[in-house]
């Protein structure tokens, strides 16, 4: 059985007009075909053009206000749905491949609404609280997605209504307690009083350069006491997910990346080849050059390199496109990242874009926002997601993470995202509540006081 193998597959199929609504017209439909069996399918990148994702990859998300724009094909119809109920979030991030990843397929909504909630999953359809609304509109409607009803994020004023009402805090790292080397003021002082109020902290991060242990190292040299155990990067989410599926021992891994991920494969038991070493390997394209590469790699793992080259673009690709079942890995898809303070840096996307581009692959994205670490949190520690708060930088990494795994989600504006880029018209992802930083805490409990 090979890691791609999977008990539950999700697939689109279009059915002929005479089988919808006595003949009449309508768009292509998509049924959804889900089996509630434990899966092994590969976690998917939830920010790729196609997503396919069972159930089971995910879990079903907390109520919650959400507003899609849906355009039927080829009619010039408009629907839009209104959903306030548990939703599964792999029903709702089934993308069409032609089209951008903000735009939703309109033939998962067949114009009769008895079909269209046998789509649904059972927490949805049973639920009192539970509300499905199309409105049809005019064959020339012309509504964008801006227009389409939305919450908006609070701004955090009762920091101890949030604190109480949750178990676990999950932080990022980048943006919300460091910037580059510098740490952020008042987090040591943040990070004590949650845990003197008893409360779970895990630290996330997509960031791939380091192993969890050298992240300790780092927090010791920032001042801070945090745990092995409590750190969780993506660079071990690779080697997890490997475990996960049972990723054969006598396989290799190539490697486009830093230490961190080798480190992590090998405390994980992992052949690999690849990594910093390749980063001074280069290709003379001479007149009949054929470039080798080892048909033993079963995945190419990539992350963030700063020895990013084309001999690494060339052997990963080979490895993906030749070899048979080879399973592509992502650790992240950021576009940018904080190497220091005073700037962004290109981030571990544009390394993974460079593999799209050549392979036509999209990969397994095991970093946020994939619920992935999300899961293994969850199961690791025994933690009912309902009882926890994402607390990160990024509306479209953190939040979405926290959000795809049912939390309650915290943006602070320490980092990346602005209050005008969290305001603007263009976006679509709103947190639960959003604060300068995480310090606020502190001094918000004590202008209660």
């Amino acid at each position: 059985m090979t890691a791609t193998t999977t008990n539950s597959r999700l697939y689109a199929s279009h059915r002929s007009h005479s089988q919808l609504d006595g003949g009449k017209p309508q768009p292509p439909h998509i049924p959804l075909k889900i089996s509630h069996t434990k899966s092994q399918l590969p976690y998917p990148s939830t920010n790729s053009p196609t997503l396919l994702k069972p159930q089971s990859a995910v879990g079903p998300m907390k109520p919650r206000k959400l507003s899609l724009l849906l355009k039927a094909h080829g009619k010039g119809e408009s629907f839009e749905m209104l959903i306030t109920g548990a939703v599964s979030h792999s029903f709702l991030a089934l993308y069409s491949p032609s089209s951008s990843p903000r735009t939703l397929i309109s033939p998962l909504l067949p114009k009769r609404r008895r079909l269209f909630s046998s789509l649904l999953p059972p927490s949805f359809s049973s639920s009192p609280s539970s509300v499905a609304r199309r409105t049809l509109g005019r064959r020339n409607s012309t509504m964008s997605a801006s227009s389409a009803v939305r919450g908006s994020a609070q701004k955090l004023e009762n920091a101890d209504g949030l604190i109480d009402s949750v178990e676990t805090f999950i932080f990022d790292c980048d943006g919300v307690i460091w910037k580059g080397d510098s740490l952020i003021d008042g987090v040591p002082e943040t990070l004590d009083m949650l845990r003197s109020k008893g409360k779970r902290l895990v630290f996330v991060t997509n960031n791939s350069t380091k192993s969890r242990k050298q992240y300790g190292k780092k927090f010791e040299t920032l001042g801070l006491s945090v745990n092995e155990e409590e750190i969780f990067a993506s660079s071990f989410a690779a080697a997890a997910y490997l475990k996960s599926v049972d990723f054969p021992k006598e396989k290799k891994v190539y490697v486009i990346g830093e230490d961190g991920i080798l480190k992590e494969l090998e405390l994980a038991g992992f052949q690999y080849l690849g990594g910093p070493v390749d980063g001074e390997k280069k290709i003379e394209l001479k007149p009949g050059f054929y470039m080798e590469h080892d048909e033993n790699v079963g995945a190419v793992v990539v992350g963030f390199d700063r020895y990013f080259n084309y001999y690494k673009v060339q052997y990963g690709t080979l490895c993906i496109r030749e070899n048979p079942g080879c399973l592509f890995i992502a650790t992240n898809r950021d576009a940018v990242t904080h190497l220091t303070d005073a700037q962004e840096w290109a981030g571990g996307g544009s390394m993974v874009g460079a593999l799209c581009g050549s392979t036509q692959r999209e990969p397994i994205v095991v970093g946020k926002p994939s619920t992935f670490m999300m899961d293994y949190l969850s199961n690791k520690f025994g933690i009912l997601k309902s009882q926890i708060c994402m607390v990160g930088d990024r509306l479209d990494t953190d939040i979405l993470f926290g959000q795809n795994g049912g939390c309650k989600t915290l943006l602070v504006l320490s980092g990346v995202t602005t209050l005008q880029m969290l305001q603007s018209p263009n976006n679509s992802i709103q947190p639960d509540f959003y604060t300068n930083k995480i310090s606020d805490f502190v001094t918000l409990k004590a202008a209660t006081v």
